[in-house]
């Protein structure tokens, strides 16, 4: 072959040889799912999402306005109760009515709702007198506005000095409806005009 015939084929395998590594080379990838902008729905989809509603209802309970205990003789209308000042829950404007937190759980939602109560006065006893002798399994019944009911059964009685008041376990979230009756007890702190201690019930709905 010629010199200039083997000079033409070979430029003509060189160009090829470049064409080949050129095509061999990788794309560049495509960008990470997460980074990829979706392009946005029909009209028709988005309506139909924001005209969507579910089919799972909820029960409204009504706000508390009386709680009885048979086995206790307390039968007494609920006052509504908020905080003091301070921080701390408010307590009966008198010693023969319960009140319920209003800032907590309705009783008969997930949660605890809270009753306080007095246990006396300077004038005799107070609605919650007895809580520290009430028996396991004893049932408290709430009445509500709208003329329904809910019972609970007592199981567990607690008597805490109040210093130690265990906040956490009387106000923390419960996923099932529970109730909380909380009045004094203990010895009498005169210096203070006080009870020293806490008596808890804690009751599960029925």
């Amino acid at each position: 072959m010629p010199a200039y015939a083997r000079t033409a084929f070979l430029a003509v395998l060189a160009l090829a040889a470049i064409t080949v590594l050129s095509g061999a080379q990788p794309q560049s990838a495509p960008p990470p799912a997460a980074a990829r902008i979706p392009a946005p729905a029909p009209a028709s989809a988005r309506i139909e999402a924001d005209s969507f509603q579910s089919t799972r209802t909820y029960p409204t309970v009504a706000v508390p306005v009386r709680l009885r205990i048979p086995e206790l003789h307390v039968d007494s209308r609920l006052q509504d109760l908020g905080l003091q000042p301070n921080g701390a829950v408010a307590v009966p404007s008198s010693p023969t009515v319960a009140g319920w937190y209003e800032r907590g759980p309705r009783p008969g939602q997930p949660g605890p709702a809270v009753i306080l109560g007095h246990v006396d006065s300077h004038t005799g006893p107070g609605v919650f007198v007895n809580l520290s002798t009430v028996r396991l399994g004893t049932l408290v019944r709430v009445d509500r506005a709208d003329g329904s009911t809910v019972m609970f059964r007592v199981s567990r009685v607690s008597r805490v000095p109040k210093v130690s008041f265990p906040t956490d376990l009387v106000y923390a979230p419960t996923l099932d409806p529970t109730l909380r009756l909380v009045t004094c007890g203990g010895s009498y702190d005169h210096s203070r005009g006080s009870y020293r201690d806490n008596v808890i019930a804690f009751a599960d709905q029925v």
